[in-house]
């Protein structure tokens, strides 16, 4: 199975900038999509119709705001808008789908931009969430999740790193979380297939970061490492535009 990933800054603006043609191209299984920023009942038909897909949304309380998608092939066995705490679900920010081999977790991390109050959130949201996944880990089932996390882990993982060591998405409180991801047993997919520097997946539309690839590695697919034999492949795909992010994807051997 091909899974993409991609924060599209706006689904409906994403709709007028290729998205049918990158769908097409791409043939992902699954595609999951972050910061959708809208509501179901806000798209016609025409939005979400492409052969061969299934749409699912889930949005925030606050319109305008947050928001994921999922278009799948093959239907799940069961798909829940959430992991069941009110004060992170209430922002939209995840879709679980169940399949017979696997849990597939789509998320939309917190921004910690807007000050200490948003930090401290995402880092209980983080927190809530490792809990959320080690417990269905234990299902025996593979635990697969993406999404935008909001954080670059690495000094590779940004082309800025002494730049932003105080700014968040790159502080030493939000990258420990990663570490502890890691340090469980959670792999990061693509740095399996590919350690070289210059690999991200968001850049600052206002300096127009992206021509230059003075970029960030803030969106991810993790596996829990006792189901990465099934990983085939991980990849990123910086040429798509549409968004201030990149898709990125893994092939599953499910």
């Amino acid at each position: 199975m091909k899974l993409i990933s991609w924060n599209v800054n706006g689904y409906r603006a994403v709709l007028k900038k290729g998205f049918a043609d990158f769908l097409k191209a791409e043939k992902p299984d699954i595609l999951c999509l972050q910061e959708t920023k809208v509501c179901e009942e806000q798209l016609t038909p025409a939005d979400t119709f492409f052969p061969g897909y299934t749409p699912v949304w889930r949005c925030a309380e606050r319109k305008g705001y947050s928001g994921v998608g999922v278009f799948f092939r093959q239907a799940p066995l069961s798909i829940k808008k959430g992991f069941g705490e009110d004060r992170f679900d209430n922002e939209g920010r995840t879709l679980w789908l169940e399949y017979p081999d696997f849990h597939l977790l789509n998320v939309y991390f917190p921004n910690g931009g807007q000050g200490p109050e948003r930090i401290k959130y995402k880092l209980e949201f983080y927190e809530a969430f490792l809990k959320h996944i080690e417990k269905l880990r234990r299902t025996g089932k593979a635990v697969v999740f993406c999404g935008d996390v909001n954080t670059a882990h690495k000094e590779i993982d940004l082309a800025r790193p002494k730049e932003n060591e105080k700014n968040t998405g790159f502080l030493p409180v939000e990258r420990a979380w990663i570490d502890k991801i890691v340090d469980k047993g959670w792999v990061d997919t693509f740095r399996e297939f590919n350690k070289e520097p210059g690999q991200y997946t968001w850049w600052d539309y206002k300096t127009r970061a992206r021509e230059r690839n003075v970029g960030w590695r803030i969106d991810y697919f993790f596996v829990n490492k006792e189901k990465a034999p099934l990983l085939k492949g991980a990849f990123i795909l910086p040429a798509v535009q549409g968004s201030d992010h990149c898709p990125l994807g893994i092939e599953l051997s499910v």
